[in-house]
């Protein structure tokens, strides 16, 4: 199945793609919690719903565009988790680093995640404790990496006080500023070590980078070391976490 959901990103980062390059202004409306969304957030969303409902029919779906109400999945032990175009201000901004997300949630873990970056047709995957990275038609496994001094990837668009004061506090480091989930599959690969995160993410953000990570070898904890749980709750939000090789 994880060929199959590798597809259905890649088709979906098509469509985005298609948004992308198509030489017009994009359109961006704003939903009711301000966040951005444009055509392509659309587009990606009715591919990935009509593919996943093809693959596996029987797994109910979560998506950032369509999320289902409370009373409909509270009771879900297995569901798909997607963000059809995560990094939307970076999509907004044409800086290519948005990606197209698909997880697949068992109890409350995420079990299996792409994570494809269209406008660099780059394709990450993890399941079961294998990783692999997939650009330029070849195909190859990755896992964490240590480095002294570590590099910290911190996100672009969201910089706050906490952060910093945690920075400053470190010791010795590097620093790296990237969008989306991309975040995730740098550590994945060994290009950073840590990814700290104080400010608010929702579950559909992080899911796929997650299952990515930890399949090479990542741990994903909230600041209390508990792992970043799945479990359907009310709210769509995640506390904050830290991604680590440690």
């Amino acid at each position: 199945m994880l060929q199959q959901i590798c597809q259905l990103a890649r088709e979906a980062g098509a469509a985005i793609m298609a948004v992308y390059c198509n030489g017009q202004p994009l359109q961006v409306e704003h939903k009711m919690d301000d966040s951005p969304v444009t055509a392509a957030d659309i587009a990606a969303h009715k591919i990935i719903q009509t593919g996943l409902r093809r693959i596996a029919p029987e797994i109910p779906l979560v998506s950032e565009e369509d999320p289902p109400t409370w009373e409909e999945r509270k009771n879900w032990p297995r569901y798909w988790l997607v963000d059809p175009l995560d990094g939307t201000k970076e999509f907004i901004s044409r800086n290519g680093e948005f990606t197209v997300n698909i997880a697949l949630i068992e109890k409350g873990i995420p079990v299996m995640g792409v994570v494809y970056v269209p406008a660099h047709d780059v394709l990450y995957s993890g399941q079961e404790r294998q990783a692999w990275k997939e650009t330029h038609g070849q195909k190859l496994p990755i896992k964490v990496t240590t480095a002294t001094p570590p590099t910290v990837v911190i996100s672009r668009s969201h910089i706050d006080d906490e952060l910093k004061d945690y920075l400053n506090q470190l010791g010795e480091h590097k620093t790296l500023n990237v969008g989306s989930s991309l975040k995730f599959c740098m550590i994945a690969e060994g290009q950073a070590q840590l990814y700290p995160r104080f400010g608010p993410t929702n579950i559909w953000d992080t899911a796929a980078g997650h299952a990515v990570a930890i399949a090479a070898g990542a741990h994903v904890t909230d600041w209390e070391g508990k792992t970043l749980d799945y479990t359907p709750r009310e709210s769509f939000l995640n506390p904050g976490f830290r991604v680590t090789i440690f």
